[in-house]
């Protein structure tokens, strides 16, 4: 029907727009979106990867336009990604674990708090480490499977691990790991043809996400470019938390009301912290060229 695609389309616009600007976002909203409207997770993981073959291919060329790509550091997260992606698409349609989605949360929470600490308050609580494009398989790999049997997660692994191991400026690393997704929806769209066919998927829905994201993406790149840094670091901290709060409270049965209570007080103090930031932003602009 015209309306749902239309708010589909709606939908991947704010989608794309908070993962080309933060580098995660497009899927765990889509997938969200899909499992609250009755889909499996197999269909929605499944769904949302077809979406995003057309919004990575967009928003990554978007990102190459602005000189926000790393080529070669997209080539070294890319290519394990799309073999873990594949593979986690092919478990998916099989298996379903919980305990690695709460284990994998409470990694992400984690991560998600040092992110915050760098660039909202220009503390690194993890030694620099300028990890070389050769050491970057294992995250490829382990980001690429989180991705597909998720529904979403590329950009939740990828992006706050590269902040905190590469010297990368958060707009590049947030272009090249945008880059690096259209390998793996690709390669995790195979592996869910492969492993259950395209049967049930609602393919109205992924062409209002592909239509949406793409008119979009060139936008959100030429943002992510002109963002102050340490703004867009604590945006993408921010991110990680919310989206993990709510995998935490829905793993361990946490009650709605004390679980949405979180999830807005991790809002408001993220915002009031991007709000010092911006109010601070010389002293912030010359910390994160410190911390790099």
């Amino acid at each position: 029907m015209e309306w749902s695609l239309i708010a589909f389309a709606l939908a991947g616009a704010a989608a794309q727009m908070v993962d080309g600007t933060l580098g995660m976002g497009f899927g765990v909203t889509s997938a969200t979106l899909l499992t609250l409207l009755g889909y499996s997770a197999v269909v929605a993981s499944a769904a949302t990867h077809a979406a995003k073959m057309g919004t990575t291919l967009v928003s990554g060329l978007s990102h190459w336009r602005y000189g926000n790509v790393d080529w070669r550091v997209m080539l070294a997260l890319g290519v394990p990604g799309s073999l873990g992606a594949f593979v986690g698409a092919v478990v998916l349609t099989n298996v379903a674990s919980e305990t690695g989605r709460l284990w994998m949360a409470i990694i992400l929470f984690c991560l998600g708090l040092l992110i915050l600490a760098r660039f909202g308050f220009g503390r690194s609580l993890l030694p620099a480490i300028h990890a070389r494009a050769r050491h970057l398989w294992p995250l490829g790999l382990v980001g690429g499977f989180v991705d597909a049997t998720g529904g979403g997660g590329w950009g939740p692994v990828a992006t706050p691990t590269m902040l905190m191991i590469t010297k990368h400026e958060p707009h590049r690393v947030v272009g090249t790991v945008n880059a690096a997704e259209f390998m793996v929806a690709v390669a995790a769209s195979t592996g869910f043809l492969f492993g259950a066919g395209q049967h049930d998927i609602p393919w109205m829905a992924v062409l209002g996400l592909v239509a949406g994201g793409a008119l979009v993406a060139p936008i959100a790149a030429r943002l992510a470019h002109r963002a102050p840094q340490r703004i867009l670091g604590v945006g993408v901290g921010g991110m990680v938390l919310v989206s993990n709060t709510a995998v935490l409270s829905k793993v361990l049965g946490v009650p709605g009301a004390v679980a949405w209570a979180a999830v807005a007080l991790i809002v408001v103090g993220t915002a009031l912290l991007a709000l010092r930031v911006h109010r601070d932003r010389p002293v912030e602009a010359e910390l994160v060229t410190t911390t790099g």
